[in-house]
């Protein structure tokens, strides 16, 4: 009952924040808008018995959140084909800590994200301007390639692309902009976005494409590496990049992070060995820090594909580099 309650934590959390807010901008306009007494008598009585039970649910949330991971179970990564193809950087990645992006809400406990690297086109450096063009940065409208075969069961390409926020001043911004973003759930949150339902019921979801880029519908049946969208600049992200996790239903509300590894790719030396153009920022884009890896989040060689070619995932500031080759023809 724990761990079904926990499921369901951020739809409770979101909706006792919404009547406590109302409570207060009650007040506020009760003080302004002229009310008869017995209507403002009513308002009161319903104010003091939701409130209290309102803290309590958030209260109760808050505390699930911290408790309730520690009964989580832990299955084995699930081999995926990788979103994206060419050299690309992992930032927030579960194979350096776990809940990757610091929480396990919106399914994200595993997710990745990863920014383009090329080595014949420099990435920007974090510093400089607080804002930069989306375009500026080599990851923008690249191809995104479906994880696995499956039915899309969600999908969003309204948002617009934002620019990127590039140096301390930007991410400050980015900050408040994210308050903003998570009143309006999930779907602000992750920005444009296909979620694929496998036949075996996990979900895989990549995030923050470019506007006017998904090339499927709900209902359309699609299969590892076709293209699906491209990368873009949209909702809670920093600079152009694509975020990528497995869920065990559709739901970003609801549905709980699963391990991944991504099949037949190629990793790049430790970060600390490896310290390409734009890698030594990382911690400016997402939190690098923590040492507990993921049961099942780190590298599986692969026989017969080769000594370099491995089912796994990019640490922070690790480089991965997937064939172009691979890729499915563009629809």
């Amino acid at each position: 009952m724990v761990l079904s309650l926990y499921r369901v934590r951020g739809p409770f959390f979101y909706a006792a924040m919404l009547v406590i807010f109302a409570a207060i901008l009650s007040d506020l306009l009760g003080d302004v808008v002229t009310m008869g007494r017995a209507l403002q008598d009513g308002i009161r009585e319903v104010q003091a018995t939701l409130v209290p039970l309102a803290f309590a649910v958030a209260l109760a949330c808050v505390v699930l959140t911290f408790v309730a991971p520690r009964w989580l179970p832990v299955p084995e990564a699930r081999v995926v084909g990788s979103p994206v193809r060419g050299r690309w950087m992992g930032i927030n990645s579960p194979a350096s800590v776990v809940p990757s992006h610091g929480v396990r809400a919106y399914g994200q406990a595993y997710a990745i994200d990863l920014v383009h690297d090329p080595l014949d086109v420099p990435r920007p450096e974090f510093g400089g301007p607080a804002m930069r063009a989306a375009e500026e940065y080599p990851a923008f409208g690249r191809p995104v390639h479906a994880m696995l075969d499956g039915a899309v069961v969600r999908v969003s390409d309204r948002h617009r692309d934002h620019r990127a926020r590039s140096n301390r001043w930007g991410v400050a911004w980015m900050m408040l902009e994210s308050v903003i973003r998570e009143i309006g759930g999930p779907g602000f949150v992750v920005g444009n976005h296909v979620t694929i339902r496998g036949d075996d019921g996990v979900c895989a979801m990549v995030a923050h494409l470019q506007r006017g880029s998904v090339l499927v519908q709900v209902g359309e049946r699609v299969r590892a590496g076709e293209q699906i969208g491209s990368c873009g600049n949209t909702g809670n992200s920093s600079e152009p990049h694509v975020h990528a996790q497995l869920m065990d239903r559709a739901s970003c509300w609801t549905g709980q992070g699963l391990p991944m590894a991504f099949a037949d790719v190629e990793l790049g030396a430790p970060p600390e060995l490896d310290m390409a153009p734009g890698s030594d920022d990382a911690s400016e884009v997402g939190d690098a820090s923590g040492s507990d890896v993921a049961s099942g989040s780190g590298v599986v060689p692969r026989e017969g594909v080769g000594a370099e070619c491995v089912d796994g995932l990019p640490e922070n500031g690790q480089h991965m580099t997937v064939p172009i080759e691979n890729a499915a023809e563009p629809r």
